[in-house]
């Protein structure tokens, strides 16, 4: 039984008395430490080693006063001597011991005074840096805590990207390779690995005693590994059995282990067979710190060594813990802290509160390894030591820790599509009980685990999307949903996962237009309805953009009566592994009930820090305004000519030519030179790429025979006909019949404007252009068959920007502009005579600036670093004339002009409604 703090003090008390007075001719350093690590309740002779053998950098033997292997290492002077050069010499030593033996501390002393070095500090080995404690004989009482290392007890640091944590990963993906190599696999070593993972972190975290596994393996198994496989069955064996149960002439190493239940090893499983070198992996996976690795983000890299593929980046997988908190904390835990602060001095409110903590209860649907579930029991788990510090701060006696320990992992509940990831997810969860415990019984002085372990977190392998959610945990005892449902987009979706979200959508046709996220968007709505229950979730930031805003949020708005609390807007959710492409993402907090004030959290750089807006009502774009939808429409909404996309050559590239293939033509036969336009696609119109092609829409036969004599020609021709009729689209495989024509010509007869499919979301403006009606544009350009100044000035407008970069989807971050965007944009209302030429004035300013640098490109003249002043000049006198057309009162920001443009969008689209009412009821007349 492990010994309490206090108890710990009154030995060292007289430890500090017995000692006091020794001389040097009586100091001797084998009982001097006997009795230290006795204050502890550590027998001296089952940690190491007196006069321990190395060789020193010299290849001269040295002696090692005492050796704890991979914990610490002590060297013993006479009184008076320089501890100094004490731990120089013992600094020496540690280049003699193997790498899993070196130790994380040097204690050195003079048996009157005490220096006690942290290895592993990333502070200097200095009292001033803090690397290094300073003490003397009798003031050990109060240094003790110093030493908690040696009975377990450990500050956590959580990293989100240690070391340790894919060294970890990559020993563990070894031996799984290794097992899968012989043949056992499946469900099978899933179950075997995630056993051995729990004894790795249980011998470092001291659930087993300080490196019992390990030492079972090394002095109770065969260095050829063939006896290695039958004794981790009997080891699991005797973990799954009480003590009192045990076969009574049990060996003795196996005997002192914990009885751990849980149900981990419950399941008997097909005996593994192991040779040399696994054992050496398993073992060289016991030399390794796991009390250094966050039961956070160990799954998920766990999870990764499955796949070899994905070992490569190691870490790319996990969600970080910077990201988990920027949903969990406006969600509840800001919320609970706020309370916490505000009744932390009142005795009779505190037991309250800690037992509405205890009652809250989470569910993910998508918990892969846990990583949610865990971080946020940690954060409660933090929140409940502060409680507990407030309830006892006066100093009393605690008689039984667990008797004050309220909240336990049963608070947690999980759905998983993947068995393996749901049982890490599971033990995850004992992990960090356990390193909660650990802290709670640093701050008390007693020490306390759960074992057996009684109760663990809900964890459902099974399809949430099928899986009827009451039947994991109920309504009434449901506080919170939280997740990361996956990342997959509309295209990427294979059969079940389609099958899936028509089940939720309840056949909604439009929902073949919707990532595969949404549906738990959808799902858990439905769950909450007509309840208190609170939602967040993390998605693709497509759901809030486009054509899916109005499917998704129609439905969570208008049948579900859901009312957005808090939101992240678009952000990059990412961390530092290699190789790791960041998604564009969003945090939505949602619930079934409104509440009066909302929190917005807006990203000026997708890598950067938020700030917090407090607003009254959050739209389904993110923008502070009302719930308005911009549904998806054929016809313009104003009296502007209608936008559709240039022409589409659907050709393998046939059609298409450089200027080498264009010069090559003209030379065999200069009547082609009529027939062979310059083409532009939105990177040429941005990039002044230079494209042409053949442009056949007005040919007569016999030119066209004429045309084709040449084999060039010819054979291009003969490659679209070939490729169309490959083509699974009947259409497409009708226009095979005419190889020389694009698929769909809406080529404008006079100039027109075009605005280009995609545009980085860098720029501040997306660059609009007037084209020759000879110019032909392809089907990455939107085009309008207009060459109205007017137009132009109000499409190249802030305004109209605000609006893009609010409504529009996205192609990775890059601004995808969509026709729809254009036939809903809400033009200024009744401008007059004087407003609209003050914008054809300023819009051909903006023209002329352009013109000022006729060899720079679109993307040079608008790439925010580059842009000319006098062209930034010439829109921002634009943008003022465009606003007043609007309105007198400026714009004081994006917010305003948002909630604006929605308010406008709404007002026309009502006299729409009103008008085709009225065009119906004549026609019933």
């Amino acid at each position: 039984m492990a010994l309490s703090w206090n108890e710990i003090k009154d030995r060292a008390l007289n430890f500090s008395k017995e000692w006091a007075d020794t001389s040097n001719e009586e100091a001797d350093a084998k009982p001097f430490l006997d009795a230290f690590f006795d204050v502890f309740g550590i027998a001296r002779k089952k940690i190491g080693t007196f006069e321990h053998r190395v060789k020193k950098l010299s290849d001269a033997d040295g002696y090692i006063d005492l050796l704890w292997k991979g914990t610490i290492l002590v060297e013993m002077k006479s009184k008076g001597k320089n501890l100094e050069k004490a731990y120089q010499q013992a600094i020496e030593y540690t280049h003699g011991l193997k790498q899993h033996d070196l130790p994380k501390y040097i204690l050195v002393s003079d048996f009157e005074n005490f220096k006690l070095y942290d290895l592993e500090s990333p502070l200097p080995a200095s009292p001033e840096g803090g690397g290094v404690i300073e003490f003397k004989l009798n003031d050990f009482v109060n240094n003790v805590q110093h030493f908690g290392y040696i009975l377990g007890y450990q500050k956590k640091v959580y990293k989100e990207q240690d070391p340790a944590n894919i060294k970890a990963a990559e020993l563990m993906g070894k031996l799984h390779d290794r097992l899968e190599e012989i043949g056992y696999l499946g469900h099978p070593l899933e179950v075997y690995l995630v056993r051995v993972l729990f004894c790795l972190f249980a011998e470092d975290t001291t659930i087993f005693n300080k490196q019992q596994f390990q030492e079972f393996l090394e002095q109770r198994t065969a260095e050829d590994g063939s006896d290695l496989a039958s004794k981790l069955q009997e080891l699991f064996q005797v973990l799954n059995t009480a003590k009192e149960n045990r076969f009574k002439n049990l060996d003795e190493q196996l005997a002192d282990f914990p009885y751990v239940n849980g149900k981990l090893f419950e399941e008997i499983l097909p005996t593994a067979s192991f040779d040399t070198k696994m054992r050496q992996a398993l073992l060289d996976c016991c030399y390794i710190d796991w009390s250094k690795i966050s039961p956070a983000i160990f799954g998920s890299m766990f999870q990764s060594v499955m796949n070899p593929k994905e070992r490569r980046n190691l870490g790319a997988h996990y969600t970080s813990e910077t990201n988990i908190l920027k949903l969990i904390k406006p969600l509840f835990l800001d919320e609970l802290w706020n309370e916490f602060e505000s009744i932390k001095d009142n005795k009779n409110k505190l037991p309250e509160f800690h037992k509405k903590l205890s009652t809250l209860k989470f569910l993910d649907p998508a918990c892969g390894c846990g990583n949610f579930l865990v971080i946020t029991y940690r954060e409660l788990r933090l929140l409940e030591l502060e409680i507990l510090r407030a309830t006892h701060k006066s100093g009393q006696q605690v008689l039984d820790v667990n008797s004050i320990i309220l909240l336990d992992v049963d608070m947690m509940c999980g759905i998983e599509y993947e068995e393996f990831p749901a049982r890490i997810a599971e033990v995850a969860m004992w992990l960090i009980d356990h390193q909660m415990n650990m802290q709670i019984s640093n701050e008390f002085g007693q020490y306390f685990v759960r074992l057996p372990l009684k109760k663990s977190a809900k964890i459902v392998h099974d399809n949430a999307l099928q899986k009827d959610w009451e039947d994991v945990v109920t309504k009434n005892e449901l506080s919170y949903i939280i997740g990361n449902p996956p990342f997959i987009g509309h295209q990427l979706r294979n059969e079940q996962q389609i099958k899936d979200l028509e089940l939720v959508f309840n056949d909604n046709k439009r929902s073949g237009r919707l990532d595969y996220v949404t549906a738990w968007y959808l799902k858990a709505a439905q769950y909450i309805h007509g309840t208190k229950i609170k939602v967040a979730f993390v998605s693709t930031n497509s759901i809030v953009q486009g054509e899916q805003t109005s499917i998704l949020w129609g439905q969570m708005f208008k049948q579900l009566n859901v009312k957005i609390h808090f939101a992240h807007k678009t952000f990059n959710w990412s961390n530092e592994a290699k190789g790791n492409a960041a998604v564009h993402c969003v945090i939505i907090g949602f619930a079934n009930f409104d509440i009066s004030i909302k929190r917005l959290f807006a990203y000026e750089e997708l890598n950067g820090e938020p700030h917090e807006i407090i607003v009254k009502n959050i739209s389904p774009y993110l923008t502070e305004g009302k719930e308005i939808l911009i549904e998806s429409r054929s016809n313009a909404i104003h009296s502007f000519p209608e936008m559709a996309k240039g022409s589409q050559p659907t050709d393998g590239g046939n059609l298409i030519l450089t200027k080498a293939d264009k010069d090559e033509l003209i030379s065999k036969n200069q009547k082609l030179e009529g027939y062979i336009k310059n083409y532009l696609g939105a990177y040429d119109l941005l990039n002044n790429n230079e494209r042409y092609c053949l442009w056949f829409a007005d040919i007569v036969p016999e030119l066209l025979r004429e045309f084709l004599k040449i084999d060039f020609l010819k054979q291009r021709i003969e490659n679209v006909k070939k490729m169309r009729l490959a083509s699974p689209t009947p259409s497409v495989k009708k226009d095979a019949e005419r190889p020389f024509l694009f698929t769909q010509i809406r080529q404008p007869k006079e100039c027109y404007l075009v605005v280009p499919e995609t545009s980085s979301s860098n720029r501040k403006y997306i660059p609009i252009a007037y084209l020759n009606k000879n110019v032909i544009a392809s089907n990455s350009l939107q085009i309008i068959n207009s060459s109205s100044l007017y137009l132009f000035g109000v499409l190249q407008s802030k305004q109209h920007n605000s609006w893009i970069v609010n409504i529009s989807g996205r192609l990775k971050n890059d601004i995808r502009y969509t026709p729809n965007v254009y036939h809903t944009y809400p033009f200024p209302e009744n401008p007059n005579e004087k407003q609209i030429k003050a914008i054809e004035e300023k819009a051909q300013n903006v023209l002329d600036a352009r013109l000022q640098f006729p060899n720079s490109s679109l993307a040079d003249l608008y790439d925010p670093l580059t842009m000319p002043p006098s062209l930034i000049k010439a829109h921002n006198e634009l943008d003022k004339a465009v606003d007043l057309a609007y309105r007198q009162q400026p714009f004081t920001s994006e917010a305003k002009r948002m909630e604006f443009l929605f308010e406008l969008y709404e007002k026309y689209t009502a006299d729409l409604f009103t008008k085709e009412k009225v065009k119906k009821s004549k026609k019933t007349i």
